[in-house]
């Protein structure tokens, strides 16, 4: 998302957001706004002292809070829980409104219940309840994919880049795209990084530009992850709920901004994306992080962007060999070919337990695995999928 179509005041609020607790490096953050530290600690100071409405330079507007339900609302949902206790907010939400009492939204009435201690998801029409799981801190994994194409007044197609965070669902990077090409990817991920810092893992899924498959994982935008120091995951074939939260995080995108008006064109695109996503960060209530926000849960990375790549250093007992054309390397005589995306990279060599086999490394990562006793010269794929990373959780 160009930080351009994000107002001044959006800016601001989350300079301060990200700038506010313990350990944080202002400084750092400063840096990364392209603000001094003396007008950065004002924005804080202001911040601190006003909440949101004093960073705004023209008319205030007052700071908004969730209401609890009214007693009564409360007590009539759960009364027609009582009685259909395999119910959910949907079904609640659509009696009650239908008997022309209170019509509360299904959030509203889930929230209902899980204040009184009802069970969530567990009936499901007979199927048991996923299980979810999340990162214990921000910046240990962020998941990134295309949200489709989508259809614009002016004849082509918008394909939004999402990028979340696990632990938070923060959405870090939502951006208007003309393509899903490399460099436009590459543009989107440099201002993120720039911004919040570099994640520990970053997952995404086997098709262009993050893999070619899943037999070949690794890409050039793979390789400038690895050059960053960040792991690189792939969700497993077929199996959505590898990346359930960007998954989730698309219905919601579609529901709340791509189910309005027809987009005019790719400015306008990225001005709709631009305040929702400032919207679903900073007010919308979220159920899967007990109806926090997002940004009350994320703070930005203490790994900053390198502009400059240094060289590794390997370990001195490893085997190093530079990729020729296509991947291929020699030792021992045999010739045998790791992934082309590497192609002209210096890589390590390191023996596994079984004779013959090694396994073969790019920085830190580990990108392939090469027998040199058989007479074949393929490579087997190591896509470090870990199954932690696959229930899906709600957004």
């Amino acid at each position: 998302m160009p930080w351009g179509v994000m107002s001044v005041s959006d800016l601001r609020l989350e300079f301060c957001l990200l700038a506010s607790g313990q350990g944080r490096n202002v400084r750092e953050l400063c840096r990364r706004f392209g603000v001094s530290a003396k007008t950065g600690y004002k924005w804080l100071g202001r911040f601190k002292a006003g909440g949101r409405s004093a960073l705004l330079d023209r008319s205030k507007r007052p700071k908004l809070s969730p209401k609890r339900s009214a007693p009564g609302l409360e007590a009539a949902a759960i009364e027609v829980r009582n009685q259909h206790p395999a119910w959910g907010g949907r079904k609640i939400a659509h009696v009650l409104a239908r008997a022309g009492g209170p019509a509360p939204s299904p959030s509203t009435v889930t929230a209902i219940l899980r204040r009184h201690g009802c069970e969530i998801g567990a009936h499901g029409g007979g199927a048991a309840p996923f299980q979810r799981f999340e990162r214990e801190a921000p910046n240990e994994l962020w998941q990134m994919d295309f949200k489709g194409h989508v259809a614009m007044a002016d004849g082509r197609r918008l394909h939004p880049l999402t990028i979340l965070d696990d632990h938070s669902r923060y959405c870090l990077a939502l951006g208007a795209c003309h393509d899903e090409r490399t460099a436009t990817v590459l543009g989107h991920l440099i201002e993120a990084f720039r911004r919040y810092g570099l994640p520990q893992t970053l997952i995404c899924d086997n098709g262009s530009p993050w893999g070619d498959g899943p037999d070949a994982p690794f890409t050039p935008l793979g390789v400038f992850l690895i050059d960053q120091g960040i792991r690189i995951a792939h969700s497993r074939p077929y199996h959505p709920q590898t990346m359930g939260k960007d998954e989730r995080f698309h219905r919601s995108l579609k529901a709340e901004a791509l189910s309005g008006p027809l987009l005019s064109d790719l400015a306008a695109a990225a001005s709709r994306l631009a305040r929702w996503r400032t919207v679903y960060n900073h007010q919308r209530p979220h159920e899967g992080i007990g109806m926090a926000t997002p940004a009350s849960r994320y703070a930005a990375s203490q790994r900053s962007f390198k502009e400059r790549i240094e060289p590794f250093d390997y370990a001195p007992s490893d085997i190093l060999r530079r990729l020729g054309d296509g991947g291929v390397l020699s030792m021992s005589g045999r010739r045998r070919r790791a992934p082309k995306a590497f192609k002209g990279r210096i890589v390590a060599l390191r023996p596994s337990e079984t004779d013959g086999l090694f396994e073969v490394f790019y920085r830190h990562q580990r990108i392939a695995r090469l027998d040199f006793k058989s007479e074949t010269g393929d490579a087997e794929p190591v896509t470090h999928v870990s199954e932690r990373l696959s229930p899906i959780c709600p957004v």
